[in-house]
């Protein structure tokens, strides 16, 4: 019998392999504790990418859906060329109703900018790009702190569309002075950064949640993947928290690093619910504007995670869904049963869903009824003069 062929096949290949190993020398070694270089940051890559912001042009120049959302947007007060911006040294935000010094411009200012930004990637008119520098130069030539108790808050809802608005034009316009870049990114870093990534573990999620929107976003733009990973990791501990799911057991997980534990503690940080269905968010029963929020937030981050190589919708899938569906039914009149919130809601929710629908409905093919029931009533979405801002524009069945 003649002898088998394999292992000489097996030592030809083995050789081979060797040789080419050889060729490439020794294998690289890090130092102790140090991680291998992650992939660079895609820009734009905060909320919006290239791909949709191509997309956006095509169709709104093509008369498609988005031309209504678009026209909207810039008949809006904030696309304005005429638009002038109030910046002012400390932001001063106390809580609840108490009047501040700066709070709502600085906001809508920010808002402003990104909406130039966005009219600009759309018609390529550089008056809007200039409009958008103008309006973050001055900021960045001016503000110094964020004070009073609203300030994380605050500092959360105006840095995620000021990174928004600062990534856009950088990425996509040459007439933004390197200088006048490095000092909006000092503003970022040094005035923002700081301030939104500092620990709220009790207060109500929303807040953790927004101050994270603009952490990652700020990371992105600053290239800062220390601060990335830091955003991430608070996303994945916060969002369990927040949106109960049945797998969680009898009653929601304690909010991260926080001291309430307790059944009874928990019972009162969830506005005084016991059961819990699937998809609850923990600020529901206060009233559904902060649902909103806390959804349009985890929906800012998962996307730009998206944008970055990370599957963050994927971790939290079941959860926000769920959520979606839930909150959607009763943001549309159902009324809930006893049981839920002594069986009243507060209808309040604004412009917040168009993010997450888009990707588990247009990209994922996830049947989200009462959502797009919620949505078609809703559209074309503006902007909540917070962080939330022409996401139909953006997102709506976008194919990029």
């Amino acid at each position: 019998m003649a002898p088998s062929r394999f292992p000489r096949r097996l030592a030809v290949l083995l050789l081979a392999l060797l040789t080419v190993v050889a060729a490439a020398g020794p294998a690289e070694t890090l130092p102790r504790g140090q991680r291998r270089a992650a992939a660079p940051f895609r820009h734009p890559g905060v909320l919006v990418s290239g791909p949709q912001l191509r997309a956006v042009r095509s169709r709104v120049k093509d008369g498609d859906r988005p031309f209504r959302a678009f026209r909207a947007m810039r008949r809006s007060r904030y696309g304005r060329l005429s638009y002038v911006p109030h910046p002012v040294p400390v932001v001063e935000c106390p809580p609840d109703t108490n009047p501040g010094v700066g709070c709502t411009d600085e906001r809508e200012d920010a808002i402003a900018a990104y909406t130039h930004a966005l009219i600009w990637a759309v018609t390529r008119d550089r008056a809007h790009a200039e409009k958008a520098v103008q309006i973050m130069d001055a900021w960045s030539g001016r503000l110094t702190d964020h004070t009073e108790g609203n300030a994380p808050l605050q500092a959360a809802w105006a840095g995620s569309s000021w990174a928004r608005a600062a990534e856009l034009v950088r990425a996509t316009y040459d007439g933004w002075p390197r200088a006048d870049v490095r000092r909006f990114e000092r503003l970022l870093r040094e005035v923002y950064l700081p301030e939104v990534t500092g620990a709220v573990p009790d207060y109500n999620g929303n807040w953790d949640l927004a101050m994270t929107d603009a952490a990652t976003g700020i990371a992105v733009f600053l290239g800062d993947r220390t601060a990335y990973d830091a955003a991430l990791r608070r996303f994945r501990a916060r969002v369990p928290a927040y949106f109960y799911v049945h797998a969680d057991g009898p009653r929601p997980k304690p909010p991260p690093g926080g001291q309430i534990d307790t059944a009874k503690e928990i019972t009162a940080y969830w506005f005084g619910q016991r059961t819990y269905p699937e998809g609850l968010a923990q600020e529901a029963c206060r009233n559904l504007m902060h649902v909103g929020y806390a959804l349009a937030a985890t929906a800012h981050i998962a996307e730009t995670a998206w944008h970055q190589g990370t599957d963050l919708y994927a971790e939290v899938q079941p959860r926000i869904t769920a959520a979606l569906e839930l909150h959607a039914r009763y943001q549309l009149g159902e009324r809930p049963p006893a049981s839920l919130c002594g069986g009243r809601v507060e209808r309040t929710m604004g412009p917040d869903l168009e993010v997450a629908y888009h990707h588990y409905h247009d990209r994922l093919g996830v049947d989200l009824p009462q959502t797009a029931k919620l949505l078609a009533r809703q559209r074309p979405a503006g902007t909540d003069d917070l962080f939330v801002a022409w996401e139909t524009l953006t997102h709506a069945a976008n194919p990029g």
